[in-house]
């Protein structure tokens, strides 16, 4: 492809802050929370995409790198800036095990990804599931 996926034109530029988790560690029946800042660094007006994917350090079954789990759209005046927070549950570390023939969520390492698009990451938080 020409463009990695959610790439996207602006008129304006954005900036990242860093990353952060409400919690290092989450149980199965918990759920955990990533928030970042997104400042509008350009002169105009303009919208930003902050897309939230999940990366599986370790996996029985082949996954891919990193997995799209959630995005959300601001729209931001010139110096303008706005925290944007994802929220996610086990369902959102989970896969289908066919040998098992269910969704699974393993314990381990994962990381939380903040990007613009699937090759501009901004942030990466790590976290574990128990």
């Amino acid at each position: 492809p020409l463009f990695p996926f959610g790439h996207g034109l602006s008129y304006t530029t954005f900036a990242y802050g860093k990353p952060v988790a409400d919690k290092k560690v989450m149980s199965a029946a918990d759920q955990i929370s990533f928030t970042v800042t997104v400042k509008n660094t350009g002169d105009r007006e303009g919208q930003e995409v902050v897309q939230l994917y999940i990366s599986d350090k370790k996996s029985s079954l082949p996954r891919p790198v990193k997995e799209l789990k959630g995005f959300k759209k601001v729209k931001l005046a010139p110096g303008e800036e706005k925290e944007v927070t994802f929220t996610i549950d086990k369902e959102a570390l989970s896969f289908f095990d066919d040998a098992q023939h269910a969704w699974v969520a393993e314990p381990g390492k994962f990381e939380a990804v903040i990007a613009a698009s699937a090759a501009d990451v901004k942030g990466i938080v790590p976290f574990e599931l128990k």
